[in-house]
């Protein structure tokens, strides 16, 4: 799964709109059609959009949206006059995005008196975290294991039904609705921007989300399948009244601006409306298949790592210099064990449970186990017959028997690089 979107808009236009505001790193994607101003008929008016009118599909010229969706939570002062809106959320607290049915009358007949099913997301903005997105996300999940990156605040949200969430995708999660009824859902987003950023230096930036929903509609087999309207904006999230003070800090550094220079800037709105975007492209898994769903008596998500039952589990014994003395006195008192007098030696084995069966997945799972990123590590091999290195791929992954056990042996490279050999 990769974030990379279908763009309407040209990299080069969408990049220098960011990297004013942002590090050289973040390229940005900017999957909006517009932003900074409530009305899409105004934004498609912008002279930023004249040259992109060709790319947009001829019906989106008089499109009226279905839903509109809006973050109670301000945008930042700090964002220029055509640029995307930027708005700060604090980790974990409760945020609330209201779902408003905004069609006319007699659009879309056959959703009146149905629900629809919206899936939110956080997803990263920086087009590079989102190439890796599948490492970034597991490695997340191993340095804070039993917590997700998206959650609902049940108690606080109003008119969602049957809320649900995949224990295997922390960034998101999904409900039924009626747009005819008032309905209002709060959001916790648990990670924070600094989590992916490389720590080189002190007081580095954190790299900006998006949360994307995207609303559908049930097809003839009663399956939440047929895409009517998606949507997002760009946040940054801070640990605990961090985003209050970061609003503050950018109110004070516009209030120092001169009036000509505050021309240059959009005005800080009350509340954050999410802008028309592509439909989020994998979808194949929405359906009515059984998830794991809340548990009743909390306000997140049931977390419990014993309901995703992995495909394969192996062992594996990271080999070290200790290791390899304690075998050299295994040769050494061999006499003495066929005697029956153990020496006493323990190995401690880590579990490593895989759900893909991929090579690509057994490599993020080492490497976290090695607290390293999976970039880092070359080549897998398995020792085979008369000792040569077997490259591991996803075919041999699929063939290993159930609770193997292995020893690693690391050997290392330039530049912090490594091949692992499974023995």
């Amino acid at each position: 799964m990769a974030w990379a979107l279908k763009l309407p808009l040209a990299d080069e236009v969408i990049e220098s709109g960011l990297v004013q505001d942002f590090d050289a790193s973040l390229s940005g994607i900017g999957q909006e059609l517009g932003a900074g101003a409530y009305s899409m008929s105004d934004v498609l008016a912008l002279p930023i959009f004249k040259q992109e009118e060709s790319s947009l599909p001829p019906d989106n010229e008089n499109k009226i949206l279905p839903f509109q969706y809006v973050l109670c939570a301000a945008t930042s002062p700090a964002v220029k006059l055509h640029d995307e809106t930027l708005t700060y959320l604090n980790q974990g607290q409760s945020y609330e995005i209201r779902m408003l049915d905004n069609r006319k009358l007699g659009e879309l007949p056959e959703i009146n008196g149905k629900l629809v099913k919206s899936i939110f997301r956080v997803v990263f903005h920086d087009r590079r975290l989102q190439y890796t997105e599948h490492q970034q996300l597991e490695g997340w999940r191993w340095n804070r294991p039993g917590d997700r990156i998206l959650d609902i605040d049940i108690p606080m949200s109003v008119g969602i039904i049957d809320p649900r969430a995949n224990p295997t995708q922390l960034n998101t999660v999904e409900f039924l609705w009626d747009p005819a009824k008032r309905t209002s859902v709060f959001i916790q987003v648990h990670c924070i921007s600094t989590e992916f950023t490389m720590r080189k230096h002190g007081g580095e930036k954190g790299v900006p989300f998006r949360v994307q929903i995207d609303t559908f509609k049930e097809n003839e087999n009663g399956e939440y399948t047929e895409h009517l309207h998606s949507a997002s904006c760009q946040i940054k999230v801070f640990k605990p009244k961090g985003a209050d003070r970061k609003q503050k800090t950018d109110r004070e550094k516009m209030e120092k601006r001169t009036p000509h220079e505050k021309e240059k800037y959009q005005p800080s709105y009350e509340t954050t409306i999410l802008t028309e975007c592509s439909p989020w492209p994998e979808i194949t898994y929405v359906n009515n298949s059984p998830s794991p769903g809340f548990n009743s008596s909390h306000s997140s998500f049931s977390l419990g790592e014993g309901m995703v039952r992995p495909r394969l589990t192996i062992y594996v014994c990271q080999e070290s210099l200790q290791l390899r003395e304690q075998q050299q006195q295994q040769q050494q008192q061999q006499q003495k064990q066929e005697d029956g007098d153990s020496n006493g030696t323990f190995f401690v084995y880590h579990a490593i449970y895989l759900e893909e069966l991929t090579a690509v997945e057994l490599t993020e799972k080492i490497a976290q186990l090695f607290s390293i990123s999976p970039c880092q590590i070359s080549q897998i091999y398995k020792q085979g017959p008369t000792g040569i290195h077997v490259l591991i791929s996803d075919e041999m992954i699929q063939n290993f028997q159930e609770e193997a056990c292995f020893i690693l042996d690391t050997m290392k490279e330039t530049n912090d690089s490594y091949h692992i050999i499974l023995k």
